[in-house]
């Protein structure tokens, strides 16, 4: 019989050894998890990175990305309606207050008076404005820019001057800053959307596909303006200013980050062999792009001049109330929609009347515009508003693939400084709008403005009939296919040839093919020239 001691320190021993190994065996069976879990992780990275690289998927998440781009700028664009006027007079009555305080004290007569209306509206025209202004002095260096160095970098740093220029809106307390972060703003959307509209159309080379992707992207950009007004009114309303603007920075984040995950723009190597594109003179001075860029300035005039007019005059004739004048615009964002579904089916089956259906446009636009100070209440006014958003629809989805196509045939397939053009075209209305509109109202009234601009619109329909032959110049896409096989006509053409190149297992294309090539396409740059 063993001593009680020895018995004790024999059970406490074989207990310690038991724990310390019960103990090593759950590290090691930790680390196997642990080691199989990144070892998964590995593999759905591995998957993901190669579902994301798979060209149709890829232009697919592209399109997401560049929708998302054009709807926050859009949203920001008017976002700001029922939200600054308040806040800036809110300002303008703390000051005053604050400045009567200071004379009482003082036992002084106040110098200062009060901002007269005129001015304080003059102020909320500028703010307005002052987004398209930028916008339109830097899209000329934003096309020429995305041309040199490709679409990707560019719509990277459109989204990065967006989000700083919306953290600034969430945190701005007095008028500069806000004309600070409106200006940014501006800068932002003149390389984000044009390279957005430019990667669109470069990625998706098939014409029945590109116009039906514009047409999305052209949904989200009338969502964008059209829901931006009730969603930043009741979120000022309910949560104070700074909730929207937060929002959309979290969201313009999420979408910078997909974008350096997708595009991965500070990677490509291959973008020394991307082609020169035309400069962005000569393609303004192309008779068949200049008729369509004054198409998108006229149709966009009346919604441009409406916006900050005709609040005013809903409140004079009709004694509407705020929420009407908030929900005036929301419901023509769904004959907006319809008439970009109707024109992408038109254009699919019947291709060469893309010049036709942006005439009906502008015919509708002027038609609704000149019935808009024919309406007394609220629920007549909301027709002819609808009539100008479907006619928009249709100009914009018929005109903004046209020209891609024109790019295409006449000149080098590099896509942003044509649609650097078009933006200016629409940035051209927009920043008259505020500025002008309310002048022209004060001077010869709500109805001869109406007028004037559904007048406008009618007279310049017919010049579309200058786009009529555009599709005998076009090339068909299995001859475009036919060309990519010899040689590249666009930046990620170039990127398609070279991986294209490496998988032919050595072959290269003899001297002879390459001239051949070159002087194919030089025939049919020229014989494009020659019919023009």
């Amino acid at each position: 019989m063993e001593p009680k001691g020895a018995t004790e320190g024999h059970t406490e021993g074989h207990m310690e050894g038991h724990t310390e190994g019960h103990t090593e065996g759950h590290a090691a069976n930790l680390a196997q998890s642990a080691a199989s879990k990144l070892s998964q992780m590995s593999e759905r990275t591995k998957q993901l990175g190669s579902v994301i690289q798979d060209p149709e998927r890829q232009k697919r998440i592209i399109l997401v990305i560049v929708c998302v781009v054009l709807l926050l700028d859009n949203m920001l664009y008017m976002v700001i309606v029922p939200i600054i006027p308040d806040y800036l007079e809110g300002l303008q009555k703390a000051a005053d207050q604050a400045q009567t305080i200071v004379a009482h004290n003082n036992f002084t007569n106040s110098t200062f008076s009060r901002t007269p209306k005129g001015n304080f509206d003059l102020q909320i025209g500028v703010l307005f404005a002052s987004k398209a202004i930028v916008q339109l002095l830097v899209n000329p260096l934003s096309g020429t820019f995305i041309d040199r160095v490709g679409y990707d970098i560019p719509l990277c740093i459109g989204l990065s001057i967006m989000f700083l220029s919306t953290v600034i809106f969430a945190f701005a307390d007095n008028y500069a800053t806000l004309f600070l972060a409106r200006s940014m703003q501006g800068l932002g959307s003149a390389f984000a959307d044009t390279s957005g509209l430019a990667l669109i159309a470069d990625r998706y080379t098939e014409e029945k596909e590109r116009s039906r992707a514009l047409g999305i992207a052209l949904a989200f950009i009338s969502f964008g303006s059209l829901v931006a007004p009730p969603f930043g009114g009741v979120l000022y309303q309910f949560a104070g200013k700074r909730v929207p603007f937060v929002i959309l920075a979290c969201i313009c984040l999420a979408d910078g980050i997909m974008c350096l995950l997708v595009l991965k723009p500070f990677s490509n190597k291959e973008r020394e062999n991307m082609p020169v594109g035309t400069p962005i003179y000569k393609l303004m001075i192309d008779p068949y792009i200049a008729v369509v860029a004054g198409a998108l300035t006229i149709c966009n005039i009346p919604l441009a001049f409406l916006e900050p007019t005709i609040a005013n005059w809903m409140e004079e004739t009709m004694g509407a109330s705020q929420w009407q004048v908030g929900m005036t615009w929301f419901p023509a964002f769904f004959p907006h929609v319809l008439g970009v579904f109707i024109t992408v089916k038109l254009a699919a089956k019947y291709p060469h009347l893309q010049w036709f259906y942006g005439a009906i446009g502008m015919v509708f636009i002027g038609a609704s515009s000149c019935t808009v100070p024919a309406c007394k209440n609220f629920g007549q006014l909301m027709i002819p508003l609808c009539g100008i958003c479907f006619g928009i629809a249709f100009v914009d989805t018929a005109l903004l693939p046209t020209l891609a196509f024109l790019v295409d045939v006449r000149h080098v397939s590099v896509y942003g400084s044509v649609y650097a053009i078009a933006d200016i075209s629409y940035c051209l209305a927009y920043a008259l709008g505020p500025v002008v509109a309310g002048q022209i109202v004060h001077d010869l009234g709500f109805v001869q403005l109406n007028l004037g601009m559904g007048l406008a619109n009618v007279l310049y329909a017919p010049a579309l009939l200058l786009l009529k032959n555009v599709t005998q110049m076009k090339p068909s896409y299995s001859e475009r296919n036919m060309l990519l096989e010899d040689g590249p006509t666009g930046l990620y053409d170039t990127i398609k040839m070279e991986q294209r190149e490496k998988k032919r297992k050595g072959l290269c294309t003899s001297v002879e093919e390459n001239t051949f090539a070159q002087r194919s396409y030089s025939e049919e740059e020229s014989s494009g020239g020659e019919f023009a």
